[in-house]
Parts: structure tokens; sequence; C-alpha cells
């Protein structure tokens, strides 16, 4: 008997359809005598339009109401997971995920798991129930409900298979596993049997929608090697865990273009020591992620001033802009501008470490295709470029045919 955690996303609980799928799936497992876990999103396309209804409302809703607002999207999806399960004679009981023990910092709409305390899972799971719990939502001690982020869910099924020692963590998606770049884009992508912890994370920090970028640090820091596979066949999916020595053969495991992201820029900032520290400093207390930054120095006569340009997630775009607005009258820059018709291209691989000419490879591609690239940003494993969005899909097929095509 194994106690298996099961992640289930939006589209596979899209309809009342699916969501029978669904519990016929947790059905066949639970007839092996297992355990079941099964953590579950907000049915596709709820969230979305419960964000939408709070922006016709105001443009930038408090983000304690949104968290109490969004955390409905899973407790309907938990109750109707649970029903399909009865109907089908089988024991379950959904839980919040409060109720399920996941108490979260303050930080609301972005909240960090502080610890789970599972007992409640325990005792449903010892007296024959399947547990249904409600993923992307925790509380704080002081009671208020949280939500931890968009893809939040798989962080909720990573840390509760951590939580619980759990023998197998599968997330199921609507694709079958993690593939060389979107087949969205590239029709020639394909799946990979495994992948490292750290190309995963690049891949979804990157823009990969895959799997969420915190999860899969949480998964890397307990060792939860977990699955990604369809929930809508059964072909095996992908395995991501712990990097391997054969793992370095492949230069490049994988492309990423994430449509997702914004640029921001103060044009004509005093170049004095501190300005940025104080620019980063507002904008991590406002919890706004920064991803790339460029300064550049602008040469002209009197005080040198610099351009300062950095990218955030489109959904922080607004509240970005506002809290630089707030720094202008002291820190006494010229304007700032904003840009959201960008897109950061990512090419992520462990043999990146032993293998030289990568870069020059990737922007040799881009200059063929006459595509300009605006910010570019490295680490050990990544190379990410900043550029128009309207030639993303061009670049991205460009860059995967370029490293991972035919040869």
């Amino acid at each position: 008997m194994a106690l298996i955690v099961q992640k289930f996303g939006g589209t596979s609980v899209g309809n009342t359809d699916r969501i029978k799928n669904v519990a016929r799936r947790v059905a066949k497992y639970r007839a092996n005598g297992d355990q079941l876990v099964v953590v579950v999103s907000a049915m596709s396309g709820v969230t979305d339009g419960l964000i939408r209804m709070a922006a016709e409302l105001m443009p930038l809703p408090s983000e304690r109401e949104m968290d109490m607002l969004l955390a409905t999207g899973e407790q309907t999806t938990i109750a109707l997971a649970a029903m399909a399960l009865h109907a089908l004679g089988i024991p379950a009981v959904s839980l919040t995920g409060a109720q399920a023990g996941i108490v979260t910092d303050g930080v609301h709409t972005k909240a960090k798991i502080k610890n789970i305390t599972p007992k409640q899972v325990h005792a449903l799971l010892d007296s024959g129930n399947v547990v249904i719990v409600a993923g992307f939502q925790g509380q704080t001690s002081e009671g208020a409900i949280t939500t931890l982020g968009r893809g939040g869910s798989d962080l909720t099924a990573i840390a509760l298979a951590a939580a619980l020692k759990a023998d197998l963590c599968q997330i199921y998606t609507d694709v079958d596993g993690v593939y060389t770049a979107d087949p969205r884009l590239v029709p020639g992508a394909i799946k990979l049997a495994e992948i490292s912890y750290d190309e995963m994370l690049e891949l979804a920090s990157s823009g990969a929608k895959v799997m969420q970028s915190r999860s899969v640090e949480f998964a890397k820091k307990f060792k939860v090697v977990f699955e990604v596979r369809s929930s809508l066949n059964d072909n095996p999916g992908t395995i991501v865990k712990e990097e391997t020595a054969n793992m370095e053969d492949v230069v490049i495991r994988g492309v990423s273009f994430d449509k997702n992201q914004a640029k921001v820029s103060l044009i004509g900032v005093p170049d004095k020591p501190g300005i940025a520290a104080k620019v980063f400093k507002s904008l991590a207390e406002a919890s706004i992620n920064v991803d790339m930054i460029v300064q550049n120095i602008s040469h002209g006569s009197g005080m040198p001033a610099t351009d300062l340009s950095f990218t955030v997630d489109k959904p922080d775009l607004l509240k970005a802009t506002q809290v630089i607005a707030s720094l202008r009258q002291e820190i006494g820059f010229a304007e700032v501008l904003s840009d959201e018709k960008i897109g950061k291209l990512s090419i992520v691989g462990v043999g990146m470490r032993s293998h030289s000419g990568v870069a020059a490879k990737m922007f040799e591609t881009l200059a063929r295709e006459a595509i300009n690239i605006d910010m570019i940003s490295t680490s050990e494993i990544k190379i990410s470029v900043v550029i128009d969005l309207v030639k993303g899909e061009l670049a991205t097929r460009a860059v995967h045919a370029a490293f991972l095509g035919p040869h």
C-alpha cells in the first residue's frame, strides 16, 4: 500500500465530465489499496473570471479581499470532486487549505508556506477516506485566508507530499509531460523522460507553464521526486529529480517563451550610489518580483544620469509603476516608461556548464531571423533574452531548431 499525492490542474477538472474522469482515475489507484490525497485547482477559467469581476469594480482591489475571492474557486472543485467519488461508492472528504493544516505567511496573493501540520489529513486517510485538498491556498497563524500565487496548486501538492512523506507525487496536467518547448508553439517539440530540478526550475521561472517555479524549489529542497503526466491518457510522464551525471551530455534541455513579462524603464536617473537600492527595496517591500535588470550610462552635460530598466510579471506592472511614481520626487528621475509588448526567450540545460559557444549560437540564430535583443540575462545553466512579443513564436521555433532540431 502506497501513500500517493495527486494534483489535477484547471483543465483536468474543467467541467463535470472531466471531474468524473478524475474520480475514475483516483478509483483505479484506490482499488490497488493505495491511500490517496488529491489536490485540485479551480476549474479552467474560473480564476480568470473572478479576477475580471474584481477589475470591473476597481483597478487595484485589496489583496486581502482578492485572496478571499480567489480561494472560492478551489473550494468549488473540491466539493464537486468529493461528490464524484461518492457517486462511485468511494468515501471522500474535501478540505480547504486551512483545514489541511497549511499555514502561510501574511503576504496576500503571493503567500509562502511556513509549515504544514496534516493531522486531519492523516486521520481521514486512516479512517479509509480519499482526502481532497484545495490547492493554491492556506491561512495565516491569525486565521486570514491567503493564496500562493499563480500555479500554487503545484506547491500545495509538493508540500503535502513532503509533509506526509508520500511514496509518490504525480502532477496531472493537460500535456503528457515536460517537452523541449511548448508543443503549441513548436510542433516538433519532444517529450523528456526525465529532467533535473535545476533545469525544471529554470524552465518554470522562464515561462514554461507546466510547473510553478516555487513548487520545484520546494521539491528540490525536500527531495520530493515527482512525475508530470497527462490526466487525459495513461502515457508515462516526465520524472523530475536530482541531477545525474549523464544529464550533462545534453547541452540544451529545453526552450521556453514567457509572454507574461513587462518592462519598466526609469529615464534620467541621477548616477549616484544608493539609487538602485532604493528602487528595488521599494519594489521588494511591495512583494513585486523583479527578473532582469539593465542599467545604461547616459552621457550628457551636467550631472551624469543613467537609464534603469527591469522586468516584472505583467499582473504586477500597474503596482510597480505606482511604486516607482511614488519615488520620483525622492530620486529625481526624468520619466518612467512601461512596455507590455515584450517576451522573454530562454534556453536551459545543465550541459551548458561544460559546453562553450551556446550564447553565440543563440544570438546568431536570432540575428538570422532579424530579431533584436533588448535585454540579456544568464545563469550557469540558462540564457534569457527579452525580445519583441510579436516575434516570440518565430524566435522560439528558430532557437529550438538550432539546438534541438534534427541533425
